[in-house]
């Protein structure tokens, strides 16, 4: 008798301050949260992008301060004695993770992403396609395996995720819409709605402090989160907490409704026209010796 997957998997999103340029700290944080995300029922968490060690805020604006050092010896390796602890984490406690942090190979630093499946094995390593604007001063960009970024999960389905702006690039999303996801985790660092000012980004009062942007023109106020949960027609499952209040947001979503959006509007199947309009994908990781 086949194993008939559930039609509904109860997810929870972090709304949580980093540590701040702290490896060790934020290990354990991670760690933690995976464990009460568990707690609380869910099969599925996710965290924000570079939540390890913190995203880095300074580099919006130009001054004399920056910290290459502190967030390079801080980031995590995807390779080593954290990660092997944070995979743990989730197989001890049987729950998937879609973690965002910043990755250190080699001594050079890249916008990275990591499913992590409930027996604590990764998935899927990625690396964001192409850093944002003034995040080239400090990370790199992601060749071909950057787009195997969708997979089956057991009591799950298949998850799939982005990082920030790579959701602006058309062709980029249409080949994740390809692998069929079932849930889609968007990671993005501290965004709130835009007030008319300057500002783009806030975070904590310590974010401020230990990464000294308070003078800067961008994330130099209190507040910034806003996580949320949407369902597969853009209606809005689960609201956030406050912007400056930590906590999870949960929600039990119902996968058929991806068959009642699907049978609406299914941009990769009845609603395509291949014969006229096709995408072609080079996965091949480039190397720089070949």
């Amino acid at each position: 008798m086949s194993h008939q997957p559930s039609s509904t998997v109860r997810v929870a999103v972090t709304q949580f301050e980093p540590a701040w340029l702290d490896l060790p700290k934020a290990v354990e944080k991670t760690c933690r949260l995976i464990r009460e995300a568990a707690e609380n029922g869910a099969k599925l968490v996710s965290f924000p992008e570079c939540w390890i060690p913190g995203y880095p805020a300074w580099i919006w604006y130009v001054r004399e301060y920056s910290c290459p050092s502190s967030i390079s010896k801080n980031s995590l390796q995807a390779d080593s004695a954290e990660m092997r602890r944070i995979c743990q984490s989730a197989a001890d406690h049987h729950i998937a993770v879609v973690l965002g942090f910043s990755e250190n190979f080699k001594g050079s630093l890249y916008i990275s992403q990591a499913i992590i499946n409930a027996e604590g094995s990764i998935e899927v390593l990625r690396r964001k396609l192409k850093a944002t604007h003034m995040e080239r001063t400090m990370f790199g960009d992601a060749s071909g395996s950057a787009l195997q970024n969708v997979v089956e999960l057991p009591d799950v389905g298949r998850v799939g995720t982005l990082a920030c702006w790579e959701h602006t690039q058309p062709l980029l999303k249409y080949h994740t819409y390809h692998q069929r996801e079932t849930i889609h985790v968007a990671a993005w660092p501290p965004l709130y709605e835009h007030d008319g000012g300057p500002g783009l980004y806030s975070m904590s009062k310590e974010g401020i402090a230990t990464l000294r942007t308070a003078s800067g023109v961008t994330m130099n106020t209190p507040g910034g989160g806003s996580s949320a949960i949407f369902g597969p027609d853009g209606r809005l499952v689960a609201d956030g907490l406050p912007e400056t209040e930590e906590g999870f947001i949960y929600a039990e979503l119902q996968l058929d409704d991806i068959l009642k959006a699907k049978g609406f509007l299914d941009v990769c199947g009845h609603y395509s026209r291949p014969d006229l309009l096709w995408l072609g994908v080079d996965k091949k990781e480039k190397t720089h010796v070949v």
